[in-house]
């Protein structure tokens, strides 16, 4: 899970893809990167940290163009510490090439072994990034003749990927001297969405992973972008889209829904803020049936992504609201932090419980998830130094028992808190009186009732069905084994299948030239 941006527009681009990645924040705090395009020439700025820390005047400077591309980057396990790769990446032929992406290819050691044998292209890092974007060269290659470039030649090259990726991707790329290119997996897993900006000079164009990273510096948001749908703007700043995917399904990531954006992004036609509040419904629902006869005085959020659907839950049951949990807002989201020990320490240093709102009070916490189960220890255990007098615990997503291979950083079972327990297993670990989970199919109707058009999803984390019909018992089997036991280069080649590309190095600033 990162954020991506793309940017065509009639001005420099730089600051533009700046606000644009703070604004995705959120989706990513490992490293940021910015490429630009200044007529034939490249320009990338690249480094591991939040975006307010690896961009100074110096590096806004030198990055000059109109078109650009930018990522904040997401560390999942085993990347986080390597100082190897970064994005965008960059490769020189044909035409000249930066890309950035968002989600994780399931099928990317197989391809790195055909870019080799076949493609005769050499992938220098351990990064499916780099994998995907030497794919994406190589089909443009076949696809192109002469010195042009033309719009037909890119749908062909993005049916090439479409037919050769598996998993879940959605790309913003630039190539030199004809503009932007963004696409989406034919699946449609990871978000992606358009938005423009008429000007006294002509039609700006930006594409983001998120509505809000639109919305927020001033573009008007559009639609989002199709599964398996091409877009391509070009320099003078006209679009151009096709469907590239022989056969597209919207199979969404619903822990979008759950967790992962921002409350004020719309994605796939479902405000996430709206979505959240139906979660807290059907939550409150479930609740009222298995515990009838359990009295709640106060409901309480984990702030920030819980609060919506807690609110809902308070209501729904006419119990007080309460905000009995502060939060520092200087440390980064626990869940994407990149260890354990991190996570557990980070816990009380992010949240604060006040006494006075649970002492002696039976207290219903909600949250918007329960992973690892680290997090929801130390919050039971803080409501109850604060003087509660029973802690129930309800969550409003389902229990998160299978792994996550498109991106997302549950990749063993082992570390997943419900996988293999029942729920009274797993409310004796977290140290609650009682436990409640949200119901898969009441999830998936939470979303359905804001847009009926969605009818399936992408939910493998709580069903156990991954929908790209490629991953098997035996492939989570080695990406467990590699990631537990990483010593080979092998193995990290293994455990890697389970990451989203794009690690970070620690500082670089490449200025490539490609006329």
């Amino acid at each position: 899970m990162c954020g991506i941006v793309g940017v065509v527009s009639q001005s420099p681009v730089n600051q533009l893809i700046y606000d644009s990645l703070l604004l995705l924040q959120h989706r990513g705090q490992d490293a940021a990167g910015i490429a630009t395009a200044n007529g034939n020439n490249f320009h990338m700025h690249k480094a591991n940290g939040m975006v307010r820390d690896v961009f100074r005047t110096r590096n806004m400077r030198s990055l000059p163009g109109n078109v650009g591309i930018g990522q904040v980057r997401y560390p999942t396990a085993g990347s986080a510490s390597s100082e190897e790769e970064a994005q965008p990446f960059y490769v020189n032929a044909p035409f000249g090439i930066i890309l950035a992406h968002n989600g994780n290819l399931t099928n990317w050691t197989q391809l790195k072994d055909e870019m080799f044998r076949i493609d005769r292209r050499h992938i220098n890092t351990a990064s499916d990034t780099e994998v995907l974007l030497n794919v994406f060269a190589h089909e443009l290659q076949l696809a192109s003749s002469g010195l042009q470039l033309d719009a037909a030649a890119l749908w062909k090259a993005v049916t090439g990927v479409h037919r050769r990726v598996k998993g879940s991707y959605a790309i913003v790329s630039l190539i030199a001297g004809y503009g932007l290119v963004a696409f989406r997996d034919p699946f449609g897993i990871r978000p992606l969405v358009l938005g423009k900006l008429e000007t006294a000079t002509g039609v700006e164009w930006m594409v983001a992973s998120e509505s809000v990273a639109i919305e927020g510096i001033g573009f008007e948001f559009v639609r989002d972008v199709e599964p398996g749908e091409a877009i391509f703007i070009d320099s003078e700043g006209n679009l151009h889209s096709h469907q590239c995917a022989d056969k597209p399904t919207l199979n969404p990531c619903i822990f979008e829904l759950v967790y992962l954006a921002r409350p004020d992004s719309c994605l796939d036609g479902v405000p996430v803020y709206n979505a959240r509040l139906r979660m807290g419904d059907y939550l409150a629902e479930k609740i009222k049936r298995v515990l009838p006869d359990v009295p709640i005085d106060v409901v309480m959020p984990i702030p920030d992504s819980s609060r919506p659907a807690a609110m809902q839950v308070a209501a729904k049951l006419g119990v007080e609201y309460r905000e009995g949990f502060f939060k520092n807002r200087y440390v980064g989201r626990t869940f994407i932090m990149p260890g354990q020990a991190v996570r557990k320490k980070s816990v009380r240093q992010k949240l604060n419980a006040m006494g006075i709102e649970f002492k002696g009070k039976n207290v219903l916490i909600v949250d918007d998830s329960i992973v690892r189960g680290t997090t929801s220890h130390e919050i039971v255990q803080m409501a109850r130094d604060a003087g509660a007098n029973k802690v129930i615990f309800a969550s409003a997503a389902p229990p998160v028992k299978f792994p996550n291979v498109y991106g997302i950083d549950m990749p063993t079972r082992g570390e997943l808190v419900a996988h293999g327990r029942s729920d009274e297993e797993v409310a004796r670990m977290i140290g609650a009186d009682h436990l409640v989970y949200q119901d898969v199919e009441d999830l998936k109707n939470a979303i359905r009732d804001i847009n009926p058009n969605l009818r399936e999803f992408e939910a493998s984390c709580f069903d156990g069905n991954y929908i790209t019909g490629d991953v098997t018992t035996d492939y989570l089997d080695r990406i467990e084994t590699a990631r537990l036991a990483p010593q080979s280069q092998s193995d990290r080649d293994a455990a890697s299948e389970a990451q989203e590309g794009g690690v970070t190095r620690s500082q670089l600033h490449l200025q490539l030239s490609v006329e």
